[in-house]
C-alpha cells in the first residue's frame, strides 16, 4: 500500500453536480429545475411548509423550558482528573484549584464554578479546592488519601448577566448626577442673590 494508492470506499464520494454548462452536460438550460413554478426561482426556502396544513413542528407538543435564573457549573469527573495526572497535566504535589484545572484543559475559565462528580475512579492523592463536590466524589477522593476543600463561589445566572449595567448606562447615570448637582448649585446662588436684594431694599 502506497500513498498514491489510497482511495475512499466505493460510493463514499460523488462528483459535484455542475449545472448550467450547456445542453451537452445534461444539466443545461433549466439546470434540473424544470419550467417555471415556485421551486424554479431563486431565494425560495419552503423547508417546513406542508401545503397549508398544520406543520409537524406545530402539531407536536412542547415540554419544559430553560430557566433564566439557572446556575451554571463546570463539571469535572474523577476519571478526567486521574487521566490529567497520568498525562502529567496535573501536579499531585500541589493543591488543585481552578487555575490548575484551566492549565490542564479540564475547565475553560478561572471564573467557572467547578463541581466534581464521581464518575470513574481516582488512585492519586489530590488536594482539591473547588466550589462543589458530590458525596460519591468526596468519598472516593478521601479513600485515595486526598481531601476536598470547598470554597465559596457563587455561580453566575443568565439573568444576572443580562442585568449587568453596560458602560453606556453608567456614563449616562454619571452625566445625570453631575447635571443635578450643577442645577442645585445654581438654584442656591439665585436664592442667595434674592436674599441680598431684599436686605438692600429694606
Amino acid at each position: 500500500m502506497r500513498l498514491n494508492e489510497l482511495r475512499g470506499s466505493d460510493g463514499s464520494t460523488r462528483p459535484r453536480k455542475r449545472v448550467g454548462r450547456g445542453p451537452g452536460s445534461g444539466k443545461g438550460k433549466t439546470a434540473g429545475r424544470g419550467h417555471k413554478g415556485q421551486k424554479s426561482r431563486s431565494g425560495v426556502a419552503i423547508k417546513g411548509f406542508e401545503g397549508g396544513q398544520m406543520p409537524l413542528y406545530r402539531r407536536l407538543p412542547k415540554r419544559g423550558f430553560n430557566s433564566r435564573n439557572r446556575n451554571t457549573y463546570a463539571v469535572v469527573n474523577l476519571d478526567r482528573l486521574q487521566l490529567a495526572v497520568d498525562e502529567g497535566k496535573l501536579n499531585p504535589g500541589k493543591p488543585v484549584d481552578s487555575l490548575a484545572l484551566v492549565g490542564a484543559g479540564l475547565v475553560r475559565s478561572t471564573k467557572d464554578v467547578v463541581r466534581v462528580l464521581g464518575r470513574g475512579k481516582i488512585k492519586t492523592k489530590l488536594e482539591l479546592h473547588v466550589a462543589h463536590a458530590s458525596k460519591t466524589a468526596s468519598a472516593a477522593v478521601e479513600e485515595a488519601g486526598g481531601s476536598i476543600q470547598l470554597i465559596q463561589k457563587k455561580p453566575s445566572t443568565a439573568r444576572e448577566d443580562e442585568l449587568k449595567p453596560t458602560k453606556k448606562v453608567e456614563e449616562n447615570s454619571r452625566k445625570s448626577e453631575t447635571k443635578k448637582k450643577k442645577h442645585a448649585s445654581e438654584n442656591k446662588k439665585t436664592d442667595s442673590e434674592a436674599d441680598t436684594d431684599l436686605e438692600a431694599d429694606t
